[in-house]
C-alpha cells in the first residue's frame, strides 16, 4: 500500500499508476525513477528504519537496496542514504530500548502473544550471555529487533553499552544495503526493476541464513545434555 501511495503523490493521479498502454514494467520502472528522484525519498527511508523496529513487515531494508541498485543514474546519493538509514534505524532500536526500560516487556497483550512472548523470552536469555552480538545481529532475525531492544531496556543494559553496538549495528546494516543494491545496480544497470529485484533477493537470502545461523547454533546447547547422559549411561553399563 506505501508503494500505490508514493506513486500516487509522485504522479498526481488517483488512478492505477500501472493503467495505459506502457507495459508493466516500464511503469515500475519509471515509478523507481520518479521516486529516487524526489528531496524527501531520504526521509522516507529514515522514516521506514525507524518504523521498522515496530512493525517488521516495512520494506526498510528493501528500499534501501532498491534505491541503491538506481545509484547515481537514478539521482540517488548512497553516502547520504546509507546514513539516513543508519540513524532512522538507530532512532528506531532507542526508542524500542527506552520503552522496554520504561514499560517492561509483558505490559500490553501483543507482548503476551506467543510468538511475541517467545521472541522476547530468548532475547532475554541470549542478552546475557552475548548481549553485543545480538543486538549487532537481531535486525536479521524476524522479530528479532524489537524483541532485543526492548529486552536490552527491560534488563537494565547501560545506555552507553547499548547505544555503542546498536550503532555500530545500524551503521553495518544500512551499509551492507546499499553496498548489495550498488552492485546490482552497477551489474544489472540497464534495468532498474531488475537490479532492485536480484539485490533485494540477495539481501533476503542473507538475513535468512542469519536467522537459521542463529537457530542452528540455539539448538545444539539444548541436546547436548541429554546426548551426554546417554553416554555417561552407556559408559556406566560397560563398566560393569
Amino acid at each position: 500500500m506505501w508503494v500505490t501511495s508514493i506513486v500516487r503523490t509522485v504522479e498526481g493521479t488517483p488512478s492505477d499508476p500501472f493503467q495505459g498502454d506502457r507495459p508493466v514494467l516500464e511503469a515500475v520502472n519509471d515509478f523507481i525513477l520518479q521516486l529516487a528522484g524526489q528531496p524527501w525519498v531520504y526521509a522516507v527511508i529514515g522514516a521506514l528504519g525507524a518504523l521498522d523496529a515496530f512493525i517488521p513487515p516495512l520494506p526498510s531494508e528493501s528500499a534501501i537496496v532498491a534505491l541503491a541498485a538506481l545509484g547515481e543514474a537514478g539521482g540517488v546519493n548512497l553516502w547520504l542514504l546509507g546514513i539516513v538509514g543508519a540513524v532512522g534505524a538507530l532512532l528506531g532500536d532507542t526508542a524500542a530500548y527506552l520503552i522496554g526500560r520504561r514499560l517492561g516487556t509483558n505490559r500490553f497483550a501483543w507482548q503476551r502473544k506467543p510468538r511475541v512472548a517467545k521472541a522476547l523470552s530468548w532475547a532475554g536469555s541470549e542478552l546475557e550471555r552475548r548481549g553485543g552480538l545480538l543486538i549487532f545481529t537481531a535486525r536479521y532475525i524476524p522479530v528479532g529487533r524489537i524483541a532485543v531492544m526492548m529486552t536490552a531496556g527491560a534488563t537494565g543494559m547501560r545506555a552507553r553499552r547499548f547505544l555503542t553496538y546498536a550503532a555500530i549495528g545500524c551503521a553495518a546494516w544500512s551499509g551492507w544495503s546499499v553496498l548489495v543494491g550498488a552492485l546490482a545496480g552497477r551489474l544489472l544497470g540497464d534495468n532498474p526493476l531488475l537490479a532492485a529485484g536480484v539485490g533485494i533477493a540477495i539481501a533476503l537470502s542473507i538475513g535468512l541464513l542469519i536467522d537459521q545461523v542463529a537457530a542452528s547454533s540455539r539448538r545444539p546447547k539444548q541436546q547436548q545434555p541429554q546426548r551426554i547422559s546417554v553416554a555417561a549411561a552407556g559408559r556406566q553399563t560397560e563398566d560393569r
